[in-house]
């Protein structure tokens, strides 16, 4: 009769990490084709409202960013559509204008050398949140990422076209990974466009199952070390690249020619 062991937790979480490198494949994809990929997938799971949120990313030269082109949807993004604009909105590459609410995408890059990644959408779940004025509660597995890591700007401060808004969301994000905004949605600036993605798609899971939770009762907090652990075990950037790359093989069966050069079928 076989006797099993019974070891450390650290013991499986390093065997764990080892065995994702291994076996965890992450397809190779320009910046330009990973925030084509990344507003499709925010398109698929309901982040569009029209023209309104933003997806911004550094570009090699410094001062320099893509960005999608205003007057376009989330579904509508190519890598062909997007633009290349300077540290004042100036678009250098690309054809079309820059979203004016992009200013304040500016301001998190200027003060955040670690983020090199703006999502900001208005899916409904993170916008029915932002209207009643909680901030947002890390009780489940699932959204653990925000854990500590989430910060709340109560109070709207309007249309984020001028400095003025973005020095406050700025202040309000201060080192953490993302925000909720009151009466207006949510951001995650991160330190790549995966993981951006990520935590912007599960930013609308975890709000869905906090409105979810409060229309059923209180919601029980969550051991404070065990919800640090899970953070961290969540966002371990080769979890967060496969996690990305199987929302692109959904986006890609959807459309399989999103990412072929231009006049190729």
């Amino acid at each position: 009769m076989s006797t099993v062991q019974i070891r450390e937790k650290d013991e499986y979480l390093k065997k764990t990490a080892v065995n994702v490198e291994k076996h965890l494949a992450i397809p190779e994809w320009s910046l330009k084709e990973k925030l084509a990929l990344s507003a499709r997938m925010l398109a698929v799971d309901g982040h569009d409202s029209g023209l309104a949120g933003q997806l911004t990313a550094r570009a090699s030269a410094p001062g320099t960013y893509w960005m999608l082109r205003f007057g376009l949807g989330l579904e509508e993004t190519t890598p062909e559509n997007l633009l290349l604009v300077d540290d004042d909105l100036n678009v250098l590459e690309g054809v079309g204008m820059s979203n004016p609410s992009n200013r304040f995408h500016l301001w998190i890059y200027r003060h955040r050398a670690d983020v090199n990644s703006v999502i900001h959408t208005h899916p409904p779940h993170v916008s029915a949140l932002s209207m009643i004025g909680v901030p947002l509660e890390v009780a489940h597995m699932d959204t653990s990422m925000f854990y500590e890591d989430c910060a709340w700007l109560p109070k709207w401060p309007g249309v984020p076209v001028g400095d003025d808004e973005g020095r406050i969301i700025t202040d309000a994000l201060g080192s953490k990974r993302s925000i909720l905004l009151a009466n207006h949605g949510q951001l995650c600036a991160c330190g790549t466009v995966e993981e951006a993605t990520v935590m912007a798609l599960f930013f609308e899971r975890a709000a869905k199952l906090q409105l979810m939770a409060r229309s059923a009762g209180e919601i029980q907090a969550i051991d404070p070390a065990l919800a640090r652990e899970a953070h961290d075990y969540r966002l371990k950037p080769r979890t967060i690249g496969a996690t990305f790359a199987y929302y692109a093989r959904r986006v890609l069966k959807l459309e399989p020619t999103l990412l072929d050069p231009v006049g190729e079928a």
